[in-house]
């Protein structure tokens, strides 16, 4: 039996899904195991990983290739359900993350290094006997890696990373200083792009919602007032330049609310990197100095123009 076949009877028999037991399950349990054509399952190790490093893999060593651009199909269909099987741990890094990776769980690389000898039959009954309590146990750690966050007065969690921290600070810090009584409207999570989104003020407002990757960072909506905060969470990319402004006021195009552009960064360092980037008439606010704003002209302070 070669090692595709051998790959696919270890789904099969630790009974993942029907799904889980096909060609592209099989290649990418050999990538996170680093076992090649003619390796042993007993030299399987698990170095961390990341998708671009499996599709190579199973490139260089079974010439077998998927596009670059399948690495979603590899999140979706295989990865997502390895990790929920407690076969697959993360890093706990951002999934946008450069520094994003994956690698077996300590439990089911021992399984697996005993395929195809003496011990096998042993090690897959404990395995086995021990899976619910691994997907509570892997799963609970993901959990406790999340940034508990309340939104418009429910509970919400983060995925770990620097990016949500800084949303994190923007609905908690930045808006009860400067958008008091204010509502959150969008928010997306580096995990699940629309985390909270209220579609129907937004269309009662006037947005025109086609697809969410224009879509700010944070919008949130004050009533009393009539004003409306787009807010861009930068990290690395994506301040409110007169580009980001311009795609905004394209999708608002019929929102008659004022209008409130701000960029918002974690620190003044990263500030410093994109200041000459800023649009005037913006706003900057800075989360290590959460009770000052940074004005970028304008005819008053805070507000509409």
């Amino acid at each position: 039996m070669d090692n595709l076949d051998s790959a696919k009877e270890i789904l099969k028999a630790i009974e993942m899904p029907e799904r889980q037991q096909n060609d592209i399950s099989a290649y990418t349990l050999l990538a996170l195991s680093h076992v090649r054509e003619h390796d042993n399952w007993s030299h399987a190790t698990n170095d961390w990983i990341r998708i671009h490093d499996i599709i190579r893999f199973i490139d260089v060593n079974y010439d077998v290739q998927y596009a670059e651009n399948s690495r979603e199909t590899f999140r979706k269909q295989v990865i997502h359900q390895f990790r929920d099987a407690a076969i697959i741990e993360d890093n706990g890094k951002a999934t946008n993350s450069p520094l994003y990776r994956y690698r077996l769980t300590e439990e089911f690389l021992k399984l697996i290094q005993t395929y195809d000898s003496t011990k096998w039959d042993d090690s897959l009954n404990e395995f086995l006997s021990k899976h619910e309590s691994l997907i509570d146990l892997y799963s609970s750690k993901r959990e406790l890696l999340k940034k508990p966050v309340l939104i418009n007065g429910k509970k919400f969690s983060f995925s770990p990373g620097s990016h949500n921290e800084l949303q994190k600070q923007i609905i908690e810090e930045f808006g009860s200083r400067f958008a008091q009584g204010s509502e959150c409207l969008y928010v997306g999570d580096t995990a699940k792009k629309d985390l909270l989104i209220n579609n129907e003020k937004l269309e009662e407002l006037g947005f025109s919602i086609s697809t969410h990757d224009k879509m700010p960072d944070v919008i949130l909506y004050c009533e009393d007032k009539n004003w409306i905060y787009f807010i861009e969470a930068v990290t690395s990319t994506g301040p409110m330049n007169p580009k980001r402004i311009g795609e905004i006021n394209q999708l608002t195009e019929n929102v008659d609310a004022g209008k409130i552009f701000i960029t918002s960064f974690l620190n003044f360092r990263t500030f410093k990197r994109f200041a000459a980037d800023l649009a005037w008439d913006s706003e900057v606010w800075i989360a290590e100095n959460p009770d000052h704003l940074i004005h970028f002209n304008g005819d008053r302070f805070l507000g509409p123009r």
